[in-house]
């Protein structure tokens, strides 16, 4: 372990915290970085190498959990929080697991395959294209606001934003590109649907990155560590700095300047395939 380890380590983690929860495709940046993974392989190995990618996720996942702490003692019955809401109901956990089960069920059936055929860089190019334009389409298409905030959304809301959620399974699309861009096809403000996407993320997220730290845990070393730890606090607190910029700006930029930059992305992209 030597000081450039710990510099693609950091610079890995603030690529995942950048691009994680904002709706431009964390996987196509990743491949962009390649290089970088190629000498931490040569390094550690493949499945260090994957390990470290669970890690990083983990810090920006906690990065949510830190903004939506009250949200999430809320849903859990820990603790009361007001609602924004002038209406008397209020986000609650079956909500949250409604949007969650399609995405779910569909990623643990295919999950062989999209590992398999699905993650290239082809496959992410593809993904970053139709990704903008489904989002350029919610800008453009938006209807009637009818759920100003994230208390506001109903359960039929939930079920179909779930549904835009599979949408992410397929590699370059964004999870927070698809369910945003859902939301605001569905009615909701940029902010009820960005709010709603941070929140339904967790849970299968961190599920998904706990079960592959128990995969890797051989993996998780006194030689690793201090890469591991460097690449999470990095993404934790990029993350925790994107997502608060993000919700404070989504309702006045929309999605449109988020769509520009993945098809400038996704150009990047043709480039180094070409």
């Amino acid at each position: 372990m030597n000081l450039w380890d710990i510099i693609v380590a950091i610079i890995l983690g603030i690529v995942e915290g950048l691009t994680e929860f904002a709706p431009v495709s964390s996987t196509g940046h990743m491949i962009i970085v390649d290089d970088l993974w190629l000498q931490s392989n040569q390094l550690f190995g493949d499945e260090v190498a994957n390990a470290f990618k669970v890690v990083i996720q983990l810090g920006s996942i906690m990065a949510v959990v830190v903004l939506f702490w009250g949200r999430f003692l809320d849903l859990l019955g820990l603790r009361k929080i007001k609602t924004a809401s002038p209406a008397s109901s209020k986000l609650n956990l079956l909500q949250i697991i409604v949007g969650l089960l399609p995405a779910a069920v569909l990623g643990l059936l295919f999950e062989d395959y999209i590992d398999e055929y699905l993650f290239s860089i082809n496959t992410v190019i593809v993904g970053l294209f139709v990704g903008a334009f489904l989002m350029l389409a919610a800008d453009k298409f938006r209807p009637r606001l009818v759920a100003e905030t994230v208390d506001q959304i109903t359960y039929k809301q939930a079920f179909l934003v779930g549904l835009f959620q599979c949408l992410a399974l397929w590699p370059g699309f964004s999870r927070s590109g698809s369910t945003i861009s859902g939301g605001v096809l569905l009615g909701m403000s940029y902010r009820a649907a960005s709010d709603f996407t941070f929140i339904m993320a967790v849970p299968i997220m961190a599920g998904a990155s706990l079960l592959k730290v128990v995969k890797y845990w051989d993996y998780f070393t006194m030689d690793t560590l201090p890469f591991f730890i460097a690449g999470f606090i990095s993404a934790f607190i990029v993350a925790l700095i994107v997502i608060g910029f993000f919700l404070r700006l989504i309702n006045k930029v929309k999605l449109k300047p988020f769509a520009i930059y993945r098809i400038i992305i996704a150009i990047i992209l043709l480039i180094i395939v070409w």
